[in-house]
């Protein structure tokens, strides 16, 4: 297969919100494709019509758009092999599980879901951890192995409700050569008659997926560990079907993990531990109920897209900040873990704070700037961007240099407790007024300027910078930590600092 053309695909149910296990397995499948100059395609599994849920497509297409992980062909993209639904492809199913029932390959079960119950819980109670409809079950069933010839024809043309399952051999063993986990060896003893198409006359995903990918031309499978138990029946089913010289290659990912414990990460942990677990927000249609969003949330799509990429797989270097086109360049299959890498959230917000840091003042002010005005700021762009310039090496989220920065925009009506039971002393007001004044004299207003006149000011009144300068900072500002107290003179202006000096010694008057 390695002359072909790569075509790989991400085919996620619409039946909620795109986990970010979902959107790893994406971001992947892009990377291998865009690596080896092949086709990234998108393809809605959505043959569980059940299990449908409204909106759920058009999030998952928004979510991959926002993060600039853009397919070739898919819905609204249709290319050579359309539709990409598989709801609009159920026509072509039939044939081939009927193929599959002419070779003896596959059966018809007809037994009633009491009957299931009935079978699983008589095996339960013979001791069966794991009731199946299996090789050895299937011989005590309603199905076309065990009926007569007649009846199995009378009940198809009588419309008797019917499965059609793959007929499992007995004791073969199963070899898949994935691109992750090396060969995997499985019994077809240890493996169940899946169903693979259902009584409303929809193919389950097991039939679906092998057929779309065979007619699609999809080289390789790149998909989560889930998959993995089923891998071996999908390798029966493209020898079955005659089309094992063209199966793809399989890549199973490994699981994305929670935090804290074992086991896959979830919604739950994400609400537990105060973090998203969806890229974008979703309102379930059902209940109402909403979930946050890393784009809602403040994140960069960026820094999301770092998170994920690390999250199983290590380049060769200690590198840890990608862009997109550098991630083509040093993604690999072949690096990819088998184990599953544990989600940290710290480190998501370490990423967004990184991009944060290097993203221009200028930019930065543009999406500020609707936090600015929920908190009613107005100021021109440049101070904006002044303002994000100094409050960034600080703030973790857009939002947080308007709020945490927000004694930049408005004069403090309360000063810092702490910092002035410690600090304000007899002497303090004069001391604060002479060096405002011999501050504000210079006919030039920078930094530079500023902090050779402060240091000047201290020297010849024989002053300590930690006696005098975290007072000034309180009056400037009301708190008594932030970015360099002589950019912030330089930001607000000798008026406003003059103004605001003012105002504080006033509120201190008679301390």
């Amino acid at each position: 297969m390695s002359d072909k053309k790569v075509r790989v695909r991400f085919a996620p149910s619409p039946t909620g919100p795109l986990h970010l296990g979902g959107v790893r397995t994406a971001l992947y499948n892009y990377l291998f494709a865009r690596q080896t100059g092949g086709d990234f395609l998108l393809r809605i599994e959505d043959t569980d019509q059940t299990r449908f849920v409204p909106g759920a497509e058009e999030y998952i297409i928004e979510s991959l758009k926002w993060l600039g992980i853009m397919f070739d062909e898919g819905p609204g993209k249709e290319g050579d092999y359309a539709p990409y639904r598989q709801s609009e492809r159920k026509p072509m199913y039939r044939q081939y599980a009927e193929q599959l029932v002419n070779a003896g390959h596959a059966y018809y079960a007809f037994d009633t879901s009491e009957e299931l119950e009935v079978m699983r819980e008589n095996l339960q109670k013979a001791g069966s951890t794991s009731p199946s409809y299996n090789h050895i079950t299937r011989n005590s069933m309603k199905n076309s192995l065990t009926l007569p010839a007649d009846e199995v024809q009378r009940r198809l043309e009588s419309g008797d409700a019917y499965v059609i399952r793959i007929k499992m051999p007995r004791n073969e063993e199963v070899h898949l050569e994935d691109i992750v986990r090396g060969v995997v060896v499985v019994n077809t003893n240890t493996l169940d008659d899946k169903v693979l198409f259902k009584s409303d006359g929809m193919p389950t995903y097991h039939l679906a997926n092998i057929v779309d990918d065979y007619l699609m031309k999809i080289t390789h499978v790149i998909r989560g560990e889930e998959w993995l138990p089923s891998a071996p029946t999908h390798v029966l089913l493209y020898r079955y079907l005659g089309w094992e010289a063209d199966m793809p290659q399989f890549a199973h990912l490994p699981l994305i993990l929670k935090p804290d414990g074992n086991g896959k990460l979830s919604k739950r942990d994400g609400d537990r531990l105060g973090f998203p677990v969806f890229p974008l927000q979703w309102t379930d249609p059902f209940s109402g109920e909403v979930s946050s969003g890393y784009r809602e949330s403040g994140y960069f799509k960026e820094a999301v897209i770092n998170i994920l990429a690390l999250l199983g797989w290590h380049p060769t270097d200690n590198q840890e900040l990608f862009s997109l086109e550098e991630l083509v360049k040093a993604f690999s299959l072949e690096k990819v873990s088998k184990a599953g890498a544990k989600f940290d959230f710290e480190k998501a917000k370490w990423f967004n704070r990184e991009y944060l840091k290097n993203t221009s003042d200028a930019e930065l002010a543009n999406a500020v700037r609707p936090y600015a005005e929920a908190m009613q700021i107005n100021c021109d762009d440049a101070f904006l961007a002044g303002v994000c310039r100094l409050m960034k090496e600080r703030a973790t989220f857009i939002k947080d240099i308007a709020e945490e920065g927000r004694y930049l925009f408005f004069a403090p009506d309360s000063y810092d407790e702490n910092t002035l039971s410690k600090k304000w002393k007899p002497e303090s007001a004069a001391q604060v007024r002479s060096l405002t004044d011999y501050l504000l004299a210079s006919p030039e207003y920078t930094h530079d300027v500023l902090e050779q006149r402060g240091k000047a000011w201290l020297e010849e009144n024989k002053v300590g910078f930690g006696a005098i300068m975290p007072v000034f900072r309180v009056l400037l500002t009301g708190v008594g930590a932030g970015p360099g107290i002589f950019d912030i003179c330089v930001l607000l202006g000798s008026a406003e600092v003059s103004a605001r000096i003012e105002k504080g010694l006033a509120a201190m008057a008679g301390r």
